[in-house]
């Protein structure tokens, strides 16, 4: 038994046992960060640096991708760090900031997702009244909404969760801080209150779904109406990506936290833990990129020119030598 004020480190999940498989999670780790890295960091500067882009709908991809780049910076660094060096801890001040940026970062992450379902909706539904409801200035303060919101529930489950006592050791059954794991180390009813929070925010989130399908329903139901099969392609083009992040973002978070007990086990918890935390901020990327030919063709605008100006510097060297 141990009180809260003397644990200064917490246990995570260890991958595997041997140190070949640890390798193994280590290289995995590494490959999908670097696909996190290189897909969002394409997409973030092709939209700053391509003017075209400079629209309602690619300003919230932009800020999209810098969340998917934050959420998996979090978590996934830590856990590659733990496996290379064969160790399973985590610092008491360390796992607070996880914590935190981490529920920031998915939390702005799926408020910034029904903003953009929005943005779908009064682009094909009301295209007239589009530059008036979302203007350089209210695009603006939707996406500081988000941010703002996400970093409040985020300071507010941090602040709550580990204001608990814990007396149940300091070994979590998760390869990152997450607050049912912590609930668990808690010997005091004051846990029912970090619970009511989570009631809370389930709330708030089942309704910002229930507004992202009401959403799409409508948009289907005018998408059908357009007579010409050139606007329909592009009118799902768009929808479908996004339709596709959300469906992928929503369905493995809520497997993870409302699947039977009686499924339960710890390499199944592992598995879709991995898959909604650390899965879609590497594949959010490459869901947008192929289905949105805007936003391809200025990549490869791009990288052309990118490869023009390497070209001309190399030819240009060669000369003067």
């Amino acid at each position: 038994m141990t009180n809260s004020s003397s644990i200064t480190q917490f246990l995570l999940l260890a991958f595997a046992d041997t140190q070949e498989l640890q390798l193994l999670h280590f290289c995995l780790f590494l490959g999908i960060y670097l696909a996190a890295l290189l897909g969002n960091g394409l997409i973030i500067t092709t939209i700053a640096c391509d003017h075209h882009l400079h629209t309602p709908m690619y300003f919230f991809l932009l800020n999209l991708s810098l969340l998917d780049l934050g959420s998996i910076s979090t978590i996934v660094p830590k856990s590659m760090a733990n496996s290379f060096w064969n160790t399973r801890a985590i610092s008491y001040s360390e796992c607070a900031a996880q914590l935190f940026l981490f529920l920031f970062s998915i939390s702005a992450e799926y408020f910034l997702l029904t903003i953009m379902a929005y943005d779908r909706y009064v682009a094909i539904c009301k295209p007239l009244h589009y530059g008036t409801l979302l203007g350089s200035r209210a695009c603006v303060h939707m996406a500081a909404a988000a941010w703002g919101t996400g970093f409040l529930n985020a300071l507010l489950h941090t602040a709550n969760t580990f204001s608990l006592p814990l007396c149940q050791g300091n070994v979590l059954d998760q390869f990152f801080c997450e607050i049912p794991q912590i609930l668990k180390l808690s010997c005091s009813h004051s846990y029912l209150r970090e619970v009511g929070l989570l009631v809370v925010s389930a709330c708030l989130s089942f309704g910002c779904f229930v507004f992202i399908v009401v959403t799409y329903v409508q948009i289907f139901r005018a998408v059908l109406r357009i007579p010409s099969e050139q606007g329909w392609h592009k009118a799902f083009s768009t929808c479908l990506s996004h339709m596709a992040v959300v469906s992928l973002f929503v369905s493995t978070a809520m497997f993870a936290y409302l699947k039977p007990a009686t499924i339960s086990s710890p390499p199944l918890d592992l598995v879709v833990s991995v898959l909604y935390s650390v899965v879609p901020p590497a594949v959010n990327p490459l869901i947008y990129s192929m289905r949105n030919q805007e936003l391809k063709d200025s990549l490869r605008k791009m990288m052309t020119g990118s490869f023009s100006e390497a070209t001309k510097g190399l030819f240009s060297s060669a000369q003067c030598s």
